[in-house]
């Protein structure tokens, strides 16, 4: 992760959901601020929940294009706070991280490779009513010989408070040079809750039984089904940029997160 500084806010893209709310603040910002198309704008807004600034985040990937998001959906932790007012002055006072995805490489039962990228997380998931079952390598050591489970996922930090977080897995900081590995509903080994590790290890999940047992693979939004053998790792020559205000930045949310109860 990186900081930088954006030299200019003048020419604005906004980016709405399909929603009412998101709409009608579209219609509002652009009367108030101009629109300019995305590949001319120095910034693009984003106006609805992490859904749209995770899709926004990957159709921007190396363009160098810092992504702002405000909150017109509904959990909205990758978004700031929605307002009319000052939007150049919050830009120009905002913080720019770098973000780096993950580099999935998923072999079917067929023998064919696919690879996506995930900046939230990759994910192993169960086809049927069989749980899965797994064996788990980091830098080719394996670590877990046998995990039964209904699936299990790396996750970033962006990611760690998505799916992740549902999962029980830990929150990271977003400056964090860590991934998270969580199961999902794990059956055996039943004390083993996750891992965290380096950004720079990769990681090898191997699917056994695997007729038996199908798998999916998962890389945000991009699924292959009935994967035999997946490689994760942080891809560090891709990156996405997004921007937090700097008076309710991400380490902020991170801790408020943490104390809810």
């Amino acid at each position: 992760m990186a900081h930088r500084v954006i030299p200019s806010f003048d020419r604005l893209a906004f980016v709405a959901s399909d929603t009412e709310e998101a709409q009608e603040a579209h219609k509002r910002l652009v009367e108030l601020y101009g629109h300019a198309e995305p590949e001319d704008a120095d910034v693009i807004i984003t106006l609805g929940g992490d859904g749209l600034m995770l899709t926004t985040l990957h159709a921007f990937m190396n363009t160098d294009k810092p992504i702002y998001g405000m909150n017109r959906g509904s959990v909205g932790f990758l978004m700031n706070e929605f307002r009319y007012d000052a939007l150049r002055e919050r830009l120009a006072n905002s913080v720019v991280t770098a973000i780096h995805p993950l580099i999935m490489t998923a072999v079917d039962a067929a023998g064919t490779s696919h690879a996506a990228r995930a900046i939230n997380e990759v994910s192993l998931l169960r086809q049927t009513y069989q749980a899965a079952k797994l064996r788990i390598a980091i830098d080719g050591k394996v670590r877990l010989e046998e995990l039964i489970c209904d699936g299990v996922m790396v996750a970033t930090p962006t990611g760690s408070t998505a799916y992740n977080l549902s999962a029980h897995g830990p929150i990271l900081p977003i400056h964090a040079p860590l991934l998270a590995l969580t199961p999902i509903s794990p059956f055996r080994p039943r004390r083993w809750r996750g891992a965290l590790m380096p950004n720079r290890c990769t990681v090898v999940i191997e699917v056994l039984e695997t007729e038996k047992r199908p798998v999916s693979a998962a890389a945000d939004f991009t699924e292959i089904r009935d994967v035999v053998k997946v490689t994760v790792r942080e891809d560090h020559k891709q990156r996405s940029l997004i921007l937090f205000d700097r008076d309710h930045n991400w380490d902020e949310r991170i801790l408020a997160e943490q104390f809810r109860y």
